[in-house]
């Protein structure tokens, strides 16, 4: 199968340096010079992963993460000069699965590219295959993960998680009171070795928390363990 990447990228060099790149390791590439119409080509075409800058006209990187999120939950990754913590936590809590710095190294953004598709990919993939199996529902307290549907819920509501805090819920509520070391949850999430990049794991457990907490200040469910890691509490 031939995976198709959206580069939303303004500036025309880099566009092309990473076109280059991509259709090198076999993927076919749609560029988009601004913000709009990249939107326009993920309503056109199915998208299998969309690289996005911040610094777009038309319509900027992260409202373009808006609307993308609004209807489709494929993998998106932020490659942008904007280099603050508050630029990376802002383009992760909008819903992108991973953010990368200018200058970049292209073999970094190709191995980025693989890890997030091949996360998305086997995530859709086990509904496809429990056709033959009986459902795996996994419940903590009130929270319900369905690995045929590939959902979670609270109650009857269904949350609404990326493909990322998907892999993180999977991995806590397997082993409910196991803690869980970040790089343990790093090699889960990316099935690679662990890169330290400790504020990209606060914020995707942040959001998960703003999801699935009464209260996020005072969690019951994800507990940090202070100098070790994570785990979800037994309820």
């Amino acid at each position: 199968m031939k995976y198709k990447i959206l580069v939303a990228e303004d500036d025309q060099d880099i566009a092309e340096f990473i076109k280059l790149y991509l259709e090198n390791e076999g993927y076919e590439v749609i560029h988009a010079l601004d913000g709009l119409l990249a939107y326009e080509e993920t309503k056109k075409q199915k998208i299998d992963l969309a690289v996005v800058d911040i610094m777009l006209p038309k319509m900027n990187g992260y409202d373009l993460i808006k609307k993308i999120r609004e209807d489709s939950n494929i993998p998106i990754v932020i490659l942008s000069a904007k280099n603050l913590d508050s630029d990376k936590i802002l383009g992760l809590d909008l819903g992108a699965d991973d953010y990368l710095t200018k200058p970049f190294n292209p073999l970094e953004l190709i191995a980025r590219i693989k890890s997030n598709i091949r996360r998305y990919y086997s995530l859709g993939s086990q509904a496809g295959a429990a056709e033959d199996k009986e459902t795996s529902v996994i419940t903590v307290g009130d929270l319900t993960l369905d690995e045929e549907s590939v959902t979670l819920k609270k109650g009857d509501k269904v949350i609404t998680i990326t493909p990322t805090e998907y892999k993180m819920m999977a991995l806590f509520m397997k082993s409910p009171g196991k803690v869980f070391t970040k790089m343990q949850i790093y090699q889960a999430v990316n099935g690679e070795c662990y890169v330290n990049d400790d504020n990209t794991l606060m914020v995707h457990i942040s959001n998960l928390r703003d999801k699935i907490e009464d209260n996020p200040r005072e969690p019951k469910y994800i507990k940090n363990i202070r100098g070790i890691g994570y785990k979800i509490e037994k309820l």
